[in-house]
């Protein structure tokens, strides 16, 4: 009898949002003290955005704006978070395990630190996965472009999933 076939699959997210005055900052669904914040249909959340990419990227499942167009309504003021929640009940439905996710957040400011592992342990409550398969960075743009001179915040992510 033949083993049972296994099959993985990698997903690549990126999101980025201009920093704008009036807007908490929310970053994998953590808000950071800082006087400006993301704009955008949601809170903006670039790190949670793109995670929520890599995972339905990997999947086949198309891309987030997909699923939660941003100009709906009822996605308005939308906790990113919580679509991440959605985002991996969808994986799951289809007969996929998440096996881990590894993310980068680029900002020139705030530093962002200090608050790496709070967002890792949000991340880590919304997939359902144990923080040691949660990797998550930040990285200085070091004064290139727009991310470098803080216009706005970036964040990279990528997904492994198994059936």
């Amino acid at each position: 009898m033949d083993a049972p076939r296994s099959e993985i699959r990698v997903g690549l997210g990126w999101d980025a949002h201009p920093l704008v005055e009036g807007r908490p900052l929310v970053l994998g669904g953590v808000e950071i003290p800082f006087p400006k914040g993301l704009q955008g249909h949601s809170d903006a959340d670039v790190l949670s955005h793109a995670v929520s990419d890599a995972l339905l990227g990997a999947a086949s499942l198309g891309d987030l704006g997909g699923h939660f167009p941003p100009g709906d309504p009822r996605f308005r003021g939308v906790r990113s978070l919580e679509l991440l929640r959605q985002v991996v009940e969808m994986v799951k439905r289809e007969g996929w395990e998440i096996v881990n996710v590894d993310a980068a957040l680029i900002a020139q400011e705030p530093r962002l630190g200090p608050h790496l592992q709070q967002m890792k342990g949000r991340l880590s409550e919304a997939i359902g996965l144990p923080p040691t398969r949660i990797s998550l960075k930040a990285k200085s743009p070091e004064g290139l472009g727009a991310l470098g001179r803080a216009e706005g915040i970036a964040a990279l992510a990528v997904a492994l999933i198994a059936k």
